[in-house]
């Protein structure tokens, strides 16, 4: 993404945090291609765990916790523990100190990863593994809703649709961004055109015909309460 107050390279301990880079971080849901999802800032947990508090204040509380899809990127995996695990005392066994207790997945908790294997910038592999969850439930929600894969290649297709639609994303241009906050107020008007101004083609989506419009937040509503499958992503950088 883009905050160029000065270069990330040039940042020293005394410079605010609107210096530098910044990252934005989105979620969305594979079967409507809702943008669900956004958040501003660096490549750390507590910026994964925003995203997923901001992600947990939109879905009904008598709902299921969907299934998420992500990269490898470890913050990813730690924010969801912060956000939807419980804290464990494992057993003392009687020798030493007594352990600390620990964070662990919920059992509703259900994370699956793309790990792409990279070889002078390019990708040479793929490797596709569970991480929190039933392996059996998994892939019962995939097979539904993606047949059968893991797969990132939506939230990928959305970043270029972002990066199309708002100059602030292109690098080594003169629209880059100075204020997180402004910054941030121009991606959720994207967001807002994204999910219920842009025709889908594939979904038979048009804003032209008012009733696929309202099918479209119809969808929304239905998200909110049975959301199976979120993608996630970090990779929007200016």
């Amino acid at each position: 993404m883009e905050l160029h107050q000065k270069k990330e390279e040039n940042v020293t301990e005394e410079d605010s945090v609107e210096c530098g880079d910044c990252y934005t971080l989105t979620a969305m849901e594979p079967g409507t291609r809702l943008w669900i999802s956004h958040h501003e800032g660096h490549r750390t947990t507590d910026d994964a765990t925003e995203l997923f508090e901001d992600i947990e204040k939109k879905r009904n509380s008598d709902s299921e916790i969907p299934l998420f899809i992500s990269d490898d990127w470890g913050a990813f995996e730690e924010g969801l523990l912060e956000v939807y695990g419980k804290v464990e005392q494992p057993p003392y066994k009687g020798i030493g100190r007594k352990p600390n207790p620990v964070l662990v997945p919920g059992e509703d908790l259900k994370y699956a990863q793309v790990c792409k294997k990279r070889e002078k910038g390019g990708v040479v592999g793929m490797v596709k593994r569970v991480v929190f969850g039933n392996l059996e439930k998994i892939w019962a929600i995939l097979g539904a809703d993606s047949n059968g894969n893991i797969s990132t290649s939506y939230i990928e297709r959305l970043n270029l649709t972002i990066r199309n639609s708002l100059a602030r994303f292109i690098r080594k241009t003169m629209n880059f961004s100075t204020k997180k906050r402004i910054h941030s107020k121009y991606v959720d008007f994207v967001q807002a055109w994204y999910n219920f101004v842009k025709p889908y083609i594939s979904l038979r989506i048009h804003v032209t015909d008012g009733k696929r419009k309202l099918d479209r937040i119809n969808k929304i509503d239905r998200i909110r309460a049975n959301g199976i499958l979120f993608i996630l992503s970090k990779e929007l950088r200016g």
